[in-house]
């Protein structure tokens, strides 16, 4: 788990200067070592920032091959490796480091850009490719592990943050198109808050030559068609062939030459991933819990349950108000991203208490509900029938919601997602509802910019609509958007915030051979009447004791921002929405803004909490103004 930068000039010499300062920039990535390398025409040279985890003694970076004709930078873990470094030394090949990443070249030698299809892992990589001049990078399947670029005129730019492209001279500005997808949708998954500043999709690597840049997909989610072939296995040889995928994931993901500890709420994920992870533990991990004062989102008896069921070592990491107040602004200039809630800032904290602890490397459940259908929404949208249009009880229920009125503007914007899938995903239609909000809040010059535009025909456009979703059950389909949308450009921004402390988080969940079994499973056994994730608990049933096994969801949130009108972190956002900072940031009407904050003292608490996504939005706005210079 590292940093890794790269710049390549079609025609200039490229700056040392400048990769030098991108690299330094990404320090807090890899504190361990940093190296750059500059081809001998100075038209291409790579960056490394190091975090030490796997072959602590020789596997700096960058690598080259026996010839020297191929460079690599790797951000990220490659499992199984050992055995594919065999293979490879079978055919000849010879590693000069016993690091999981030298695989890359001698795959890239054997096979080319299709050695994509030989790695698992969450990754980002960067491959100079001398014979044929050209540059290869790559990111993982889910879009675990962040990688960006840009072209400046005839060099092309790419890192593993933002931020360090601006440290190489990138201008850093806001793409106001980019931010009103993400008021009111989410930003595209090729698309960043700043301008020119694009990502690598999830599943996709880019070439670059002297003559173009292109991005490919290499791989997608690929879900069943409803006139697939029926699952030839019964629900108990799902379960058990699921429970053999998940324990194979968290065995490999225990590989380090450092202590590996676990993130651990009080459910049924990460509980799982502990448990089974202690089976392949020759000592007791140690547990990590972000713990609240308040009770309504404190899970640590939960989590202090589970660990001693399985002999785990539990460590409480307390976090207060206080502690949000005077990290937010590092959290979000660390993330890059406009956060809805505070989570985001205890996941900052939460890898600074683990870094304190000594560690380096921790697993964690994220992506579970994603492939699992977890959320609330995955039960409403199995309402719907395969013919994609609503269910008779659905109609009923819909109809029955005192609070599920769109404003007319955001009815009328639904209209062609409807139009395109039959239906409007249940999740994307309380999106819909909650971002509303914002209309009030834009500066009018920055309204009118975009009035005639359909964030949501945008946001579907950007997919491969007959390919990957149209075909498919609902259920699915609402699946599948979520989780190239929302999956990487929300929550595995996590990435970010835990890499901020150098701490490497892995998640099993998201290995490709767990999900490519997963998506072969009937959606019926995704849940079984309100219960979500039925195959997961069964699965994980022999692991868990009954408090874990038999709560329902609940998930990992931080106490909101206006719970009260005492706390630092309210104080903050009334002074930040209130500065001539947030008076240049061009989307808001600073007048409307000051408005909704007179109003937050008289409001009831459950009003305020419905607005803390909101002022939470408007308080990152603020600081990515201020931090970024934008």
């Amino acid at each position: 788990m590292c940093g890794i930068v790269a710049i390549f000039s079609n025609e200039e010499p490229i700056s040392a200067t400048a990769l030098a300062k991108a690299t330094q920039r990404l320090d807090h990535r890899g504190p361990d070592r940093q190296s750059q390398w500059i081809a001998p025409h100075q038209q291409v040279g790579l960056g490394h920032t190091r975090l030490s985890i796997i072959d602590l003694a020789t596997g700096d970076q960058p690598i080259a091959n026996e010839n020297e004709q191929l460079h690599l930078v790797v951000n990220g873990e490659f499992y199984d490796y050992e055995r594919i470094q065999r293979e490879l030394e079978q055919r000849g090949h010879r590693f000069r480091t016993r690091s999981d990443s030298e695989i890359v070249l001698h795959l890239y030698e054997e096979f080319g850009p299709e050695c994509l299809q030989h790695l698992r892992g969450e990754f980002a990589f960067i491959l100079w490719d001398e014979p044929n001049q050209r540059l290869f990078a790559a990111r993982d399947r889910f879009g675990i592990k962040p990688l960006f670029y840009t072209m400046i005129g005839d060099t092309l730019y790419l890192a593993s943050e933002a931020k360090a492209l601006f440290a190489a001279g990138v201008p850093a500005r806001w793409d106001h198109e980019s931010v009103f997808q993400q008021l009111f949708v989410f930003m595209n998954q090729d698309r960043t808050l700043f301008e020119g500043v694009y990502q690598v999709p999830p599943g996709y690597y880019l070439l670059a030559t002297s003559q173009q840049t292109q991005l490919t997909r290499y791989w997608d989610l690929d879900y069943p068609r409803t006139d697939s072939p029926i699952p030839r296995h019964t629900s108990a040889e799902y379960i058990e062939q699921l429970r053999d995928k998940l324990q194979e994931a968290i065995q490999i993901r225990l590989r380090a030459d450092v202590p590996v500890g676990v993130y651990l709420s009080g459910g049924v994920d990460s509980s799982t991933v502990l448990s089974m992870a202690m089976k392949h533990s020759s000592d007791p991990l140690r547990a990590f819990t972000a713990t609240f004062d308040q009770p309504g989102y404190n899970e640590e008896p939960f989590a202090r349950e589970m660990a001693a069921y399985v002999g785990a070592d539990f460590q409480p990491l307390p976090l207060n108000p206080s502690d949000f107040a005077e990290h937010a602004a590092d959290a979000a200039w660390h993330s890059e991203m406009l956060g809805t809630n505070p989570r985001g800032v205890a996941r900052y904290l939460q890898s600074h208490a683990v870094q304190n602890f000594g560690y380096k490397v921790v697993l964690a459940g994220e992506g579970s509900d994603e492939i699992f259908g977890g959320y609330g929404h995955v039960h409403q949208d199995s309402l719907l029938d395969n013919t994609n249009q609503p269910s008779e009880k659905a109609t009923q229920q819909e109809s029955q919601k005192k609070q599920g009125r769109l404003p007319q503007n955001s009815l009328a914007s639904l209209a062609g997602v409807k139009q395109t899938l039959g239906f409007v995903p249940s999740w994307l239609k309380k999106v819909a509802i909650e971002r509303s909000f914002f209309y009030i809040l834009l500066a009018p010059d920055y309204a009118a910019k975009f009035a005639q535009r359909n964030a949501y025909d945008v946001f579907l456009n950007q997919f491969d609509v007959p390919g990957q979703i149209l075909g498919r059950e609902p259920v699915i389909q609402s699946m599948y958007l979520w989780s190239k949308s929302i999956l990487p450009n929300f929550t595995l921004f996590a990435e970010r915030l835990d890499m901020a402390h150098a701490v490497e988080v892995r998640l099993p969940y998201l290995d490709h051979h767990v999900f490519e079994l997963v998506r072969e499973i009937p959606v019926s056994l995704l849940a079984q009447g309100t219960r979500e994730k039925y195959v997961l608990r069964e699965a994980a049933r022999p692991f868990l004791n009954e408090t874990v096994y038999s709560r329902p969801k609940h998930p990992f949130t931080a106490p909101p921002a206006t719970l009260t009108t005492t706390n630092q972190l309210y104080a903050l956002i009334q002074d930040s929405l209130r500065s001539s900072v947030m008076a240049s940031v061009p989307f808001f009407n600073q007048v409307r803004v000051i408005e909704l904050l007179d109003k937050l003292p008289e409001m009831s608490e459950r009003q305020r909490i419905a607005l803390d996504p909101t002022l939470l939005t408007l308080l990152c706005t603020y600081f990515l103004q201020s931090r970024y210079n934008l």
